[in-house]
């Protein structure tokens, strides 16, 4: 696969016949103007219609989105999105994502937020071009608007007709966006709605060129990075002649303790790392928590303490009080695909291929890294071959930009090997959560006390300090200070807040400064924990009442749309037929993520070996209310997606570490969910929400996968278990197999 021939646009460029006038000029500024509302999703950030969509006189359309493709299908709901709005077919459109030279800046691909924010910016940019084309084509015919009709990006009046492109010639679509123009009615929709091919997925397995890890630009170098064995090992020691002359190597890289090695060839710079590595002295020193008494640690460590909910009183309630702490150790991200990007230096500036969650974001942090203006600084993105949460990604680009630094002219690949991922990706935190509610005697909740300990949950870039290669330098950039993000979406608080109806509530967040490890955004966030606690909790406290799970839940909800899909998913497992065999229970869990994004509501059915403690989830029952659903078919894959990598999470992950350094640095140290714990079956029902609001969907499913799973092992066994992962060392000592 070649590097993309992609020049400079500047702030304008035509392309070839003259059909338009590309002008990306975005103007924040206006976004937020005094002459109406707010505009809608990202366009309140990049309001000019022509940096969302351009038109060629060939009749193509290039689409602009600085969302990123990381595998949740976003490429084709966005094309569907367009297409339908302008009445094409799909193939007509080219979607380019994420890239600081040509795309808005929407920050980071995270938190569900693609849709809601590059979906909707998208959809009414393209609405308000095709009412401006209809505009055009209305003086062009002389036919009133209402009067013409579309077709596959053809206008016609009678047997009149002129094409979309044909009608942009200079800067008609250089407007301001506005919220105006009428979107299609749902009911007429041919694109949107409809399952939809992803187009991501044919060179993923057919053995194509689909990934950053499959770049080779032409005279591509490659290089290795030779770490420090924990993260506060300083370097006592360094021969470097060994590996510099060995055959292939270009150039050994040393700056403080960022060692590296360039060759000519892949292999090369592997076993060259290696003979650097031998000659390495390193000086280590315990300085993490003794990993017997993390959750201790968390506890006891000094904690910024906040109220983020206060209802009704906590004065004595009368009932029956219940009392459970739930916890969740260091998981890693472990993407099955190394981390990996390519830089290229040339003239002084610089261009980064990056499978990064924020292109822009780590362009600012590398131009501070390279002491460089911002406008030195290209980042595209490129999908990865494992990227959700915040992994190695913006790391790896740091290490191929000092690379770059050091070799003008050539293309510099940095893939990191298995060890590098393991320990020293930013991990996910460990957390503590406390329940408590008092149970009246009427089966309601009268009571209900929570609080939860975390760190943060991003460290992601945005400064150069956020990168591991700038700590390890000569002169080490300083990390960002943690801090909790706000609610309503909150970090290591998110979804703490339930959506029951608890008319005396208290929940606090105890976030918590000091990091022994370093960690940032694991997919989901605090959402993965507290949802499990909660939703383990409730069946816990349903159990106590004498109440069926499914009856509890919804006796304490109001909403109608979580009511709607908790009844969906228990009908279509069938939850009342069910009947329980020897070892085998079943679960449920609900949650909408975040509280504003989607509802997810699952059932499942487990199995337990009472001889080995291995837990096995059977069949999966989900209902998720995304809003409208542009490619439903891409929604069944997050939720199918995200129960598997929950299912991991839940039943097999966990970071072992000693007093010095993490301890995982293979798959043998690190297990996960291996195909024959995969479901026999997973069966997802996509609400049917017609002309709605879209609702962030990537993430709506770990957290209640995990509760469904504690839930249905609880069933399956008698015991509860609170401790993640729920591994079968975990449940063979608490079954005293």
């Amino acid at each position: 696969m070649s590097a993309p021939n992609l020049p400079d646009p500047g702030r304008r460029c035509f392309l070839a016949g003259g059909a338009l006038v590309v002008s990306f000029a975005v103007m924040p500024a206006l976004a937020a103007g005094a002459d109406g509302p707010p505009l809608p999703g990202s366009l309140r950030t990049e309001p000019m219609l022509d940096g969302w969509i351009r038109l060629g006189a060939d009749g193509r359309i290039t689409v602009m989105t600085g969302k990123a493709e990381l595998g949740q299908g976003i490429k084709t709901a966005l094309i569907q999105l367009a297409a339908e709005e302008l009445v094409v077919a799909p193939a007509r459109i080219t979607l380019v994502t994420a890239d600081t030279a040509r795309t808005p800046d929407e920050g980071y691909t995270a938190g569900s937020h693609s849709m809601q924010d590059s979906g909707t910016a998208i959809r009414h940019a393209a609405a308000q071009v095709r009412a401006t084309l209809l505009d055009l084509a209305a003086v062009r015919l002389g036919t009133p608007p209402a009067a013409l009709g579309i077709a596959d990006g053809v206008i016609s009046a009678g047997d009149r007709r002129v094409a979309y492109g044909d009608l942009v010639r200079g800067d008609e679509l250089h407007l301001r966006a506005n919220a105006a123009a009428p979107l299609r009615d749902p009911a007429l929709h041919q694109v949107s709605g409809k399952p939809m091919a992803r187009v991501d997925i044919p060179a993923k397995v057919s053995g194509g060129a689909a990934y950053l890890q499959d770049m080779r630009p032409a005279g591509m170098v490659h290089a290795r990075i030779v770490r420090p064995p924990s993260p506060h090992a300083q370097l006592d020691g360094l021969d470097v002649a060994a590996a510099a002359a060995m055959p292939g190597v270009v150039k050994v890289v040393r700056d403080g303790r960022f060692l590296a090695v360039i060759a000519q060839r892949e292999y090369q710079a592997i076993v060259a790392a290696q003979v650097l590595a031998r000659s390495t002295r390193w000086r280590e020193a315990p300085s993490l928590p003794d990993p017997a008494g993390l959750y201790q640690s968390l506890l006891s460590a000094p904690s910024r303490d906040d109220v983020i909910l206060a209802r009704g009183s906590m004065a004595g309630a009368e009932g029956r009080r219940l009392d459970a702490t739930y916890r969740r150790p260091y998981q890693m991200h472990a993407s099955i695909g190394p981390s990996c990007a390519i830089a290229q230096q040339d003239g002084g500036s610089y261009t980064v291929w990056t499978h990064s969650q924020g292109v822009y974001p780590l362009r600012d942090a590398l131009a501070e890294l390279l002491e460089v203006s911002v406008d030195k600084v290209r980042c595209i993105h490129v999908e990865g071959s494992g990227c959700y949460g915040h992994n190695g990604a913006d790391d790896v680009a740091a290490d191929a930009a000092l690379l770059a630094r050091a070799m003008p002219g050539k293309p510099v690949r940095v893939q990191w090997m298995r060890e590098d991922e393991h320990a020293w990706e930013p991990y996910g935190p460990p957390m503590v959560a406390s329940a408590s509610a008092v149970l009246g005697s009427d089966g309601t909740i009268r009571q209900w006390q929570y609080g939860v300990w975390s760190n943060t949950h991003s460290t992601r870039p945005g400064k150069a300090g956020d990168l591991l290669a700038a700590t390890h330098l000569a002169r080490p950039f300083a990390p960002t200070p943690p801090k909790p993000l706000p609610q309503p979406e909150g970090g290591g608080d998110r979804n703490a807040i339930p959506l029951y109806r608890l008319d005396n509530a208290r929940v606090t967040h105890h976030f918590l400064p000091a990091m022994p490890l370093r960690v940032s955004a694991l997919r989901s966030l605090g959402a993965y924990t507290n949802v499990f606690a909660i939703e383990s909790f409730m069946d816990e406290l349903a159990r106590a009442a004498g109440a069926d799970p499914v009856a509890f839940r919804l006796r304490h909800l109001d909403e109608p749309r979580a009511r709607e899909v908790i009844q969906a998913a228990a009908a279509r497992f069938d939850w009342n037929g069910y009947r329980r065999t020897a070892m085998r229970g079943r679960g449920f869990a609900f949650a909408r993520y975040k509280n504003l994004g989607a509802y997810a509501a699952i059932a499942m059915e487990v199995e337990v070996a009472r001889d080995t403690g291995l837990a096995r989830v059977v069949r999966v029952v989900a209902a998720v209310d995304s809003g409208e659903a542009v490619n439903p078919d891409g929604i069944r894959n997050q939720i199918e997606g995200g129960i598997i990598q929950s299912s991991s999470w839940t039943l097999c992950e966990e970071v072992p570490f000693d007093r010095t350094r993490p301890l995982a640095r293979d798959w043998g140290g690190y297990p996960i969910l291996r195909f024959p714990q995969v479901p026999d079956s997973i069966e997802v029902v996509v609400m049917e929400r017609p002309g709605m609001p879209f609702l962030g969907t990537g993430e709506a499913a770990q957290g209640p996968t995990a509760a469904a799973i504690a839930n249905a092992l609880a069933d399956a066994t008698g015991v509860r278990m609170r401790d993640l992962p729920l591994s079968r060392a975990r449940v063979s000592a608490a079954l005293g197999a």
